[in-house]
């Protein structure tokens, strides 16, 4: 799985990666991803934002990201390699979008953790006050527990991928199960159809609509699906299990979030209506659903809730724990970042990546230390780096023609543009004071990874490729100003403090623009896209491996 590089790789120090994981394993990792901290907030930051009509937005939110599940099964059952996500467009533009699209992928792996562990102690501190501040924010006993989830992230990781997935296996069945459990109580002892038309379908209208699949934590729920991508260098059989997992673990995801947010509607009591939908409130500091199954009188379930409330997130850290280590362990075979993130453990571990994830995971609760403001952040710095997918495809369907494709994606020219269009929506509708936000951590990424290269410390010292790369600041750039010239901010249509949106680009014109600006993007992407022979030197001895 070597990336060409023009210095000599040096020796290998570590035994490398193990391929000790199974289907059931995959499916459960990319579960466990997917339902974490979003099930627990999602429905009461979605009813704020739109209304009854957050139904709507869940239906817009789960389409957008099975058509992106698509396009990641055909590429991770392709190339079966740790950290997939980072390294696909490496293979189609080469090293310098290749070294982008990696930090993108990385910045959000290493944020997730964080904000799973929010979670936990939100819901914590009902019963334990001393974990927050009266803002929600940790006091200093509260971050000594936070450094103990984190670490215990670590410890797990660190005992090696069948300990992983043994552990997130056990995990997820108690996640699902839960949520399920919820569903099905609520609907069964507390269902008021009329909530549905409370203050008319859609209160905030189609800006609502739209801003609640990115602001209130709708695709950062349904994120995750991807995870089975990371660890494909750790499958088994990645040629028949990478897409079964993929695209089932988003199914079963979908099914979930839709039944919560249809009987979180149905369940509210009248009271809690009483400053109307942005104002969704419960007696007491209490999370969405145990605060609802609370004002209901099923306290048993609120109890079972406050439990899972720690298993969840924590399941979901867990892994994004192990995507980040991956992730680094992918870059630093690019060439990218220093080859010490290629150093594992006897079992496999690339440690050093797990180390420093952990380190910068905990600088992340100080900047962001409340769960829904780094859900927007990370919603944006995750679909950014899911839309190097599609533009890698239809590079790849190209420049690897030849190659046996255990799946193949039906129509797949056609749909990767329009994967692509529905990625940078996703990303507009974050708002523009998400947006500028993470093009500061982007420069700092570059700074970053300039500094690698600087000091040599990889001595895979890649060649940047800046022909193949030159849609790319254009596209960033783009994407920007598009969303500074629209009306989009992580506060929803709600609020009424501006983030700096001008508003000059009205509804439904702006996402016109998106989506011509999206289209110009990616057939220049295609038309610049590195020659045949280059791609077939950078994907190098990558074999899909179906036995075992």
């Amino acid at each position: 799985m070597e990336m060409h590089a023009s210095a000599t790789p040096a020796p290998p120090t570590s035994p490398g990666l193990k391929r000790d994981i199974g289907l059931i394993g995959l499916i459960w990792t990319s579960e466990g991803s997917i339902i974490g901290s979003g099930w627990l907030f999602g429905a009461l930051f979605a009813a704020q934002a739109a209304g009854t009509a957050a139904l709507i937005s869940w239906v817009i939110g789960a389409l957008a990201i099975i058509l992106l599940a698509f396009v990641h099964a055909e590429l991770g059952a392709l190339y079966p390699v740790a950290g997939g996500t980072a390294r696909f467009p490496h293979y189609a533009f080469g090293s310098a979008a290749g070294a982008s699209f990696g930090w993108f992928s990385w910045l959000q792996a290493v944020t997730v953790a964080p904000i799973e562990v929010m979670a936990s102690l939100d819901y914590l501190s009902v019963h334990a006050p001393w974990v927050q501040s009266g803002k929600n924010h940790l006091t200093p006993a509260g971050y000594g527990l936070a450094v103990a989830f984190m670490a215990f992230f670590v410890v797990v990781n660190y005992c090696g991928i069948r300990w992983l997935a043994h552990t997130n296996s056990a995990a997820t069945w108690w996640k699902v199960f839960v949520p399920v459990l919820t569903i099905v109580v609520l609907a069964a002892t507390a269902f008021h159809g009329d909530n549905f038309g409370y203050q008319g379908f859609a209160p905030f209208g189609a800006r609502g609509v739209l801003s609640a699949i990115s602001t209130s934590g709708i695709i950062f729920a349904l994120l995750g699906f991807e995870q089975a991508d990371q660890l494909a260098g750790e499958s088994r059989n990645p040629a028949r299990d990478i897409p079964r997992a993929v695209i089932g673990s988003i199914l079963i995801g979908v099914l979930i979030y839709i039944g919560l947010q249809v009987v979180f509607i149905g369940a509210l009591p009248h009271s809690a209506f009483a400053h109307g939908w942005a104002d969704l409130s419960f007696a007491g500091k209490a999370g969405p659903f145990a605060g609802l199954a609370s004002a209901i009188g099923l306290g048993w379930l609120a109890t079972l809730l406050y439990v899972d409330a720690v298993i969840s997130p924590s399941g979901t850290g867990l892994i994004y724990m192990t995507a980040t280590s991956r992730v680094s362990y992918g870059l630093s075979r690019n060439g990218y970042v220093p080859a010490v993130f290629e150093r594992t453990t006897k079992r496999g571990v690339p440690w050093f990546g797990l180390l420093f994830a952990f380190v910068i995971g905990l600088v992340v609760f100080l900047p962001f230390p409340t769960w829904q403001k780094l859900v927007g952040f990370v919603t944006s710095a995750s679909v950014l780096m899911y839309a190097g997918a599609p533009l890698a495809f239809g590079c790849l369907r190209k420049q690897d023609a030849d190659r046996p494709r255990p799946y193949r994606l039906p129509a797949g020219m056609f749909w990767a543009p329009l994967a692509f269009i529905v990625s940078n929506l996703i990303i507009y509708w974050a708002g523009w004071d998400t947006l500028w936000r993470l093009g500061v951590a982007i420069v700092l990424g570059y700074v970053l990874l300039g500094g690698s290269a600087l000091l040599r410390l990889n001595p895979k010292v890649p060649h940047l490729d800046w022909r193949s790369a030159q849609w790319l600041p254009v596209y960033l750039l783009g994407m920007g100003v598009i969303s500074w010239q629209g009306g989009f901010c992580s506060t929803g249509p709600a609020a009424t403090a501006s983030c700096g949106a001008t508003d000059a680009l009205p509804l439904w014109w702006d996402m016109a623009v998106i989506a011509v600006f999206s289209l110009a993007i990616y057939f220049w992407a295609q038309h610049v896209r590195l020659p045949d022979a280059e791609t077939q030197e950078y994907i190098g001895s990558v074999e899909v491996v179906s036995g075992g």
